[in-house]
């Protein structure tokens, strides 16, 4: 994968192994993937196009009224299925 790719799954990978706590990830989150989302796209467009949807829309977006564990339970999930593309 490219340097931004790489970036974003590395700041979700450290959220999810406990080096990052849930309100600095959110907010982390966003602002990244705000200034790199192109750049992303350049690198790979439909890896990081999925990599939007499931971590972003369907997962930090998604995760507003879940609890700390339930958050981190999805986002878990979607970094896993986001992770397992990369290996195909």
């Amino acid at each position: 994968m490219g340097k931004n790719i790489d970036y974003m799954m590395e700041l979700v990978n450290e959220y999810l192994s406990g080096k990052t706590p849930r309100y600095i990830f959110e907010l982390d989150f966003q602002t990244e993937i705000l200034a790199r989302y192109k750049k992303m796209v350049r690198e790979d467009r439909d890896y990081a196009e999925y990599f939007y949807d499931m971590l972003s829309e369907d997962g930090v977006d998604a995760g507003d009224d879940l609890s700390d564990k339930e958050f981190k339970q999805l986002i878990r999930r979607q970094y896993n299925k986001v992770k397992s593309i990369a290996k195909d």
